[in-house]
Parts: structure tokens; sequence; C-alpha cells
């Protein structure tokens, strides 16, 4: 079994991150997640928001790139576009709809894995994922301690209820940089006390590295 000291840890490493806004709600969703199934998709190309429930969008521009953040029920979408080039990460456990096309990655989320591309010569994606199942007792305290910290910051926040009348939460963060996007989200599935972490960077590549 993994640590929960990364988990903890990232409250504090997140309470210097700043994104747009970061109100809490609950919403009621006719679904209830399939744990067994979920992904890391990387796509080398724009997925359209309706091929996704998304209750959550924010969308920041600069100079150099354009990132498009989606929280759905319990996983969520990255679109990073620089210089005529995509990528896409996506989170979820139903990746029926998704195309084939432009699909560079599809990591089963068990455990700890990395993920690492390169798109036209021009974004670089550095990225990792980390699982862990909690007992019922120590998923209410660690989603307690995680909503606390949501209401008080101002990460793209998504609280919800399943079909199982079961809470769950999800949380993504990004930090801005002039020539990158360091990305940190967390998806907590009570039913089976389920935690999902991953970390993300996205970087023009010829540019220098964020201090």
């Amino acid at each position: 079994m993994l640590e929960l000291s990364w988990f903890y840890g990232m409250i504090w490493r997140l309470q210097g991150w700043h994104s747009d806004q970061g109100a809490v709600s609950m919403t009621t969703v006719n679904k209830v997640p399939k744990v067994q199934t979920y992904k890391v998709l990387l796509h080398q190309k724009a997925l359209h928001p309706e091929l996704f429930s998304v209750h959550k969008r924010r969308q920041i521009e600069s100079d150099d790139y354009r990132i498009d953040s989606m929280a759905l029920p319990g996983g969520h979408v990255l679109m990073f576009e620089a210089g005529g080039y995509c990528v896409t990460e996506t989170v979820t456990d139903d990746d029926y709809s998704l195309p084939d096309k432009g699909l560079l990655q599809a990591i089963p989320c068990m455990g700890e894995r990395e993920m690492e591309e390169t798109v036209g010569n021009r974004i670089r994606y550095v990225g990792s994922m980390q699982t862990e199942n909690l007992t019922e007792n120590l998923y209410h305290s660690t989603y307690q301690e995680m909503l606390d910290f949501a209401k008080s910051g101002e990460a793209l926040t998504f609280e919800w209820v399943d079909a199982s009348n079961y809470k769950n939460l999800s949380i993504l963060d990004l930090q801005r940089y002039k020539h990158e996007i360091h990305t940190q989200s967390f998806h907590l599935i009570a039913q089976t006390g389920f935690v999902l972490r991953t970390q993300a960077i996205f970087e023009i590549k010829g540019r220098k590295r964020a201090e």
C-alpha cells in the first residue's frame, strides 16, 4: 500500500498555487464510477467537449499557449495548445466514446505509472499517476481534509453524489508559468475508497524551464 504522505503533503504544496475560482458545490450524478476501468489517455489532438459530461470548465490563455481544463464526474480533461499543436490528457472510467485517431497512450490507473510524450517537436508532456484504495474510515477523513482545503483554496473543484448515494470529490489545479503549465488532480471515489492522483507538466519545447 502506498503511503499517504504524498497525499497530505499535496495540501501544503497547493497552498501556493492559484487558479481563477474555487467554489465547491454538491451535484447529483446518475452514474456509479467503475474504478477498474479508469485510464489516463493522451491524444495529440483536441477533443470536443461534447464527448464528455462536463460540470466545470476553465480556460487560460497566454501569448504562447492556451489550456482548457474540464472537471468530469470522477475525472478531468486538460487540452494544452501551442504553436499549432495540441496535447490532451483525459482521466476517465469510460473511454468508449473517445476517438482512436490521435491516441498516443492509454494507461490503466493501477499503482504508479509515468508517461512522457513530445508532439510536433513543439510540446513536451511529462505525467505521472498514483492510486490507492483506502479503508472506509481513512477515506472519510481524507475526503474531509481535502474538502476543507478545496473550500479555502482556488482549485477547480467538483463534489458530487453518485447513483448509489456515495459522496465523491475531484480537485484539479493548475500552476501557470510563462512557457509551461503544471497540473495536479485528485479524484476520490467513495464506493471502493479509491484515490487517484495525477501530476503533469505541459511544456513548450525550446523555452527556458520555469524556476
